[in-house]
């Protein structure tokens, strides 16, 4: 097992989206972390506040440990996130934590 950085960037005007597909999408998070593989997950605010309102998101990383890259990849790419349109690109990555 690896740790792997997913990277989602958000399509323009993709906060409704997210609405209606986030209870899906924090499902499959939940379930990364009831299985130990969560390191960290969460949306990027488009603005500069805990709270961005209908300034909405730029995009989500979610830190979880997987099998391999390819592994990673499918999970990423089964993300309701993805079939809502909130998504338009995700990036994959290996990833090594150091600190803390």
């Amino acid at each position: 097992m690896m740790l792997y950085a997913i990277s989602g960037t958000d399509t323009p005007h993709s906060l409704n989206g997210r609405k209606l597909a986030r209870t899906a999408h924090l499902d499959r998070v939940t379930a990364l972390r009831d299985a130990g593989r969560l390191v960290l997950a969460g949306p990027h605010p488009a603005i500069d506040s805990t709270e961005p309102g209908e300034s909405g998101y730029t995009g989500s990383l979610i830190v979880a440990e997987f099998p391999s890259l390819d592994d990673a990849t499918a999970w990423a790419s089964a993300d309701p996130y993805i079939a809502a349109g909130v998504w338009g690109d995700v990036t994959v990555k290996p990833f090594i934590q150091v600190a803390p």
